[in-house]
């Protein structure tokens, strides 16, 4: 870790920077900018925001909730979120790992409850079998439909969770 130090100051640099003050130094300069360079010389303008404070007040309660509509469009209904996260899987050799991880512990567990049926079928044991055989058609059901239905992911992301 010790010789990451100076990359990771970097990083948090850059995240508190391009988070937080680039965004407020920006938000200000643009409200500044607009108003002292147009508005205060637009005499029609003027008169629909006399003061600074005015046209920011305006500007904030109308930009505010664009600006929130437009990012939830971003992250919900808009493929460019999905476009992301997609390349963020790709180039994050930790993520990727993890995908694939996943991907080979279904595969396993999958096996392993097929290992399971087959012993149970010596044994006859109908209450645990019929679990099982419901945990098999679950995991086979996520393991076929999630590779081309989102709404899965996210029902059994709330089923696991505790979230309605």
């Amino acid at each position: 870790m010790k010789q990451n130090i100076g990359f990771r100051g970097w990083f948090y640099f850059r995240q508190g920077w391009s988070t937080y003050f680039a965004f407020v130094f920006a938000a200000i300069n643009t409200m500044v900018v607009t108003y002292y360079l147009a508005i205060e010389n637009i005499p029609v303008l003027k008169t629909v925001f006399p003061t600074f404070y005015v046209y920011l007040g305006i500007m904030a309660s109308i930009g505010i909730p664009i600006l929130i509509l437009v990012g939830y469009a971003h992250q919900k209904r808009t493929p460019s979120y999905k476009a992301e996260a997609d390349i963020y899987y790709e180039s994050n050799p930790h993520a990727l790992r993890t995908y694939n991880d996943v991907e080979l512990l279904l595969q396993l567990n999958l096996k392993l409850v097929n290992l399971m049926l087959q012993d149970m079928e010596k044994n006859n044991d109908s209450k645990e079998k019929s679990e099982l055989l419901e945990l098999k058609h679950e995991i086979e059901t996520y393991f076929t439909q999630r590779k081309n239905d989102r709404k899965t992911d996210v029902e059994l992301f709330k089923k696991f969770s505790g979230l309605k």
